[in-house]
């Protein structure tokens, strides 16, 4: 039986989690490389599923191999099969109403102790976790599986707590309106990628924080970190069922949940092409669902910084190199195509941008030296290079890097490529990795390359604008109206803040839903509008009807 709610609850403020520097001699610095060296000592770790509450070991094992030393790996993993699966589903459905019934204040209270333990007990460990089994340097760890998670879960009580009190502004004479915010009737399906720790934690928990059950299938490039994810939630409160841990084969575990009857909404981040399968796959079924299934996506990305000829070289030049080649270009996020006015370029910005991109140093994440690490796995490395030879082959000049070194890790140096052709292929098709191409135009050129910019691709995510004359952003701002969700000016097109800036695209970027916002809480509700009348009727007739 839930507690009676005796009182009308008001959540703590809240406020970013603040980032530590990790400087020379500084403790955070200590503590995290205890951290790495303990979890190396132990490699490599046991993933069973969790369903129910209970650990399940199916005995068909994969692993999650070290990005910068592919020869070991970090987890052994169990994979869900098809009974997991189904035990997974009738799990969640069976928790639903206890969870869904628990007062708000309760969820929220588990939500922010979720947001205190990603924070402090556990921020280490997820930072290692990161660090080696996604190869993310430490600053980058440290703003996705510290920051960025504790934020999602702290600030997702903020925005449910505003939704849960949006209510009817009239009531007539002698009644009285109300809406509530019904989680969805069955379960939801979340999938999450291998590049943010914080979008694993992000994908099962804006869901249940309105009180839906989900089954989680998390990438198996991010099985360990995503484990640990799970073992906070758990540890915060949530009830065993309420998230179903079932890493796997993702093709399998999501078609048996998207097949089912009580399937309700799918959360997902990952490629568009897999995005574009998985809705045709849902529409083919609405004939087999109770109801018309939620769809949430967040996709690809080609994703651009224009740099007029008024901006600021140095400033331009240095959030280029961070937008395109931080943890390795493998954010939906990052920068892969830059326009620059030819006057610009040819009078320092070229210069600048490869004196910088030449200091990057590429190994393994856990040399604190190291921008950039490894990519993520052999498939990704192959893709990249063979992107590089492509553009090589239609005429593109490689400025700098276009190599690789799969010896014992997959590390590719960052690459700049200049085109001639604004249309070539590393223009036009994402490449998810330090791979930035240049277009340069001429000054004059101005109203033909936001055309270019506009047109060029299907992805609609991210980008800036450069420039020190206002009426330049407000120009390439309002052209570039549906090129991008998130736009930035005079700052890079990676980074958005959970709160500050709330993240997602249109076209073929996704659902533009707005992780990081209240908007994204509202995908995951039914509402329902409940009127009460206190004054009863004597009769059925109106005065309309009296002759």
């Amino acid at each position: 039986m839930s507690t009676p709610q005796l009182a009308s609850f008001k959540a703590p403020a809240i406020d970013n989690e603040p980032m530590r520097g990790y400087g020379i001699g500084s403790p955070e610095r200590a503590g995290l490389q205890a951290a790495l060296l303990e979890m190396e000592q132990q490699l490599p770790f046991e993933v069973p599923c969790i369903v129910n509450g209970e650990e399940i070991r199916t005995g068909k094992l994969a692993k999650q191999p070290l990005p910068h030393d592919h020869a070991n790996h970090l987890c052994t993993y169990h994979e869900a099969d098809e009974a997991t699966v189904a035990a997974a589903i009738e799990g969640a459905l069976a928790a639903k109403a206890g969870w869904e019934s628990m007062p708000w204040n309760d969820r929220a209270a588990i939500f922010l102790k979720a947001a205190d333990l990603v924070s402090g007990k556990y921020r280490y460990k997820l930072l290692a976790a990161t660090i080696l089994g996604q190869g993310k340097n430490v600053w980058q760890a440290e703003i996705d599986a510290a920051a960025e998670l504790a934020d999602f879960f702290s600030f997702g009580v903020k925005f449910v707590e505003e939704l849960y009190s949006q209510q009817p502004s009239k009531n007539a004479a002698g009644t009285w309106n109300r809406s509530e915010y019904r989680a969805l009737e069955g379960f939801v399906l979340a999938v999450s990628p291998f590049n943010f720790t914080a979008i694993g934690g992000n994908l099962p928990g804006t869901p249940a924080l309105v009180g839906n059950v989900v089954v989680w299938k998390p990438s198996p490039a991010a099985t360990y970190s995503n484990y640990l994810v799970h073992k906070i939630l758990v540890e915060a409160g949530v009830p065993a069922g309420v998230i179903q841990f079932v890493p796997g084969p993702p093709a399998e575990v999501v078609a048996q949940a998207i097949a089912h009857r009580e399937f309700a909404a799918l959360h997902f981040t990952g490629s568009t092409f897999i995005f574009k399968k998985l809705w045709k796959d849902i529409a083919s079924n609405l004939d087999v669902y109770r109801g018309y299934p939620r769809i949430v996506g967040e996709t690809g990305g080609k994703n651009f910084h224009l740099v007029h000829k008024s901006a600021e070289v140095r400033n331009a030049v240095i959030q280029t190199v961070r937008g395109a080649f931080e943890y390795q270009g493998q954010k939906c996020s990052a920068l892969s195509r830059l326009y620059v006015s030819k006057s610009l370029w040819e009078n320092g910005f070229k210069h600048q941008l490869l004196e910088e991109v030449a200091k990057i140093k590429v190994g393994p994440p856990q040399d604190w030296s190291n921008f950039m690490g490894p990519v993520i796995g052999r498939p990704a490395y192959d893709k990249i290079l063979d992107y590089v030879k492509k553009a090589k082959d239609a005429g593109g000049e490689v400025l700098i890097g276009g190599t690789g070194d799969d010896s014992k890790g997959y590390f590719i140096q960052p690459t700049v490529i200049e085109t001639k052709d604004p249309k070539s292929v590393t223009m036009v098709e994402e490449i998810f990795g330090p791979v930035l191409t240049v277009y340069v135009y001429n000054d004059e050129d101005l109203d033909q390359t936001l055309e270019l910019i506009d047109t060029t691709t299907d992805y609609a995510l991210t980008g800036s604008i450069f420039s020190t004359d206002r009426n330049i952003l407000i120009k390439a701002t309002n052209r570039l109206r549906n090129a991008a969700g998130n736009v930035y000016y005079n700052e890079k097109c990676t980074g958005a803040v959970v709160g500050q800036q709330p993240f997602g695209g249109a076209r073929g970027s996704g659902t533009n839903d707005k992780a990081g916002s209240i908007s994204i809480f509202y995908r995951f509700v039914s509402a329902r509008s409940i009127k009460e009348n206190f004054v009863g009727l004597d009769e059925f007739h109106y005065p309309s009807n009296l002759v």
